[in-house]
C-alpha cells in the first residue's frame, strides 16, 4: 500500500510573469502522506472528492470538498490524503498574490470560483489575441474572487511539548474519544493542570475548544461526503445527533441538513 508521495518539485504548470495564475489537475491515492515541502509560489488546494490534511508553520487545516486551503510561498507543508482525493491545485505568482503572504487559511470555494477554476483547467494557451484577452480576463477575475473569498476558521494550532503532540495527535486520529483530560494525563506522562496550562499557552485555547475545532472540521469533511447526520454524531462522538446538530449551527449558522443540500447543489 502506498503511504507516502514523492514530492516533485516541478509542477505541470508553474505561473509567470505572463501567466501569474495556472490551474492543475492532481489525484491523491486513498491516506498518501506528500512529505514536507515548500513552492516559490502561492499554492490554492481545492478538492472536489475526498479531504486534505495540511499541516504548516505549527498547524493543521482539514479542507473537505468544496473549500480550499490557501498556502503562501516559502511556506513547508505536509500533505494527507483523508480518503482518495481529487483536486486541483491553483498556483498563484507571488507578484499577484490576493491573499496574505504570511499564514495559511482554508476559504469558501464560490459557485464563481469553482466555474473559473475548471474554465482555466482547460484553458489551452493560445496565441491568438482573442484567446489571450479571454484567460487573462478569467485570471483577473479568479483573483478578485479568491481576495473577497470569506475565510473558514478550520486551522487547528499544534503543540511544541512532547506531551501535548502526544495527545493531540491521537484526538487528531480518533476525534471521538471519550477520555477526559485527566484520563489523557495518565497517558501522556503529565498531570492534568500541567496539560491545561499547556494547552493554555501553546494552542491558546482549552481542551475541550480544542477538541470541538477538531471535530467540527471532520464533520464538514464526513458532511461533504453526503454521511447521513446520525452517522457523523455517532462518528465523532456526540451522544445524539441533536447535540451534533445543535454544535454545527452554533459553529456555521446552519443546521448539518441545510449544508447537505446547500453542498449537493454544488456537486
Amino acid at each position: 500500500m502506498l503511504t507516502h508521495l514523492p514530492f516533485d518539485p516541478c509542477p505541470r504548470r508553474a505561473p509567470t510573469a505572463d501567466e501569474p495564475l495556472t490551474v492543475n489537475l492532481r489525484s491523491l491515492p486513498a491516506d498518501v502522506t506528500v512529505p514536507a515541502h515548500s513552492h516559490d509560489w502561492a499554492q490554492l488546494a481545492y478538492p472536489l472528492r475526498g479531504a486534505l490534511r495540511i499541516s504548516a508553520a505549527g498547524m493543521a487545516w482539514l479542507v473537505p470538498a468544496f473549500r480550499a486551503v490557501w498556502i503562501p510561498p516559502g511556506i513547508e507543508h505536509e500533505v494527507v490524503a483523508l480518503g482518495e482525493v481529487e483536486l486541483r491545485t491553483v498556483y498563484v505568482a507571488r507578484a499577484a498574490s490576493p491573499l496574505p503572504l504570511g499564514a495559511c487559511a482554508v476559504i469558501e470555494v464560490s459557485g464563481l470560483m469553482r466555474s473559473l477554476i475548471e474554465a482555466l483547467s482547460e484553458a489551452v494557451k493560445g496565441e491568438a489575441a482573442e484567446d489571450r484577452l479571454r484567460r487573462d480576463l478569467m485570471i483577473r477575475l479568479m483573483l478578485a474572487e479568491m481576495r473577497r473569498a470569506p475565510p473558514l476558521s478550520l486551522g487547528l494550532p499544534l503543540p511544541r511539548d512532547r506531551r501535548l503532540q502526544a495527545l493531540c495527535n491521537a484526538l487528531i486520529e480518533d476525534p471521538a474519544s471519550p477520555l477526559s483530560l485527566a484520563e489523557w494525563a495518565e497517558r501522556v506522562g503529565a498531570s492534568e493542570r500541567t496539560l491545561a496550562r499547556l494547552f493554555q499557552s501553546e494552542l491558546t485555547m482549552g481542551f475541550g475548544a480544542w477538541r470541538q475545532q477538531l471535530r467540527l472540521a471532520r464533520a464538514l469533511d464526513l458532511i461533504g461526503r453526503g454521511r447521513p447526520g446520525g452517522e457523523v454524531a455517532a462518528e465523532l462522538g456526540y451522544a445524539s445527533q441533536a447535540a451534533f446538530s445543535a454544535m454545527f449551527k452554533r459553529a456555521f449558522g446552519v443546521p448539518p441538513g441545510r449544508f447537505m443540500q446547500e453542498r449537493a447543489k454544488l456537486a
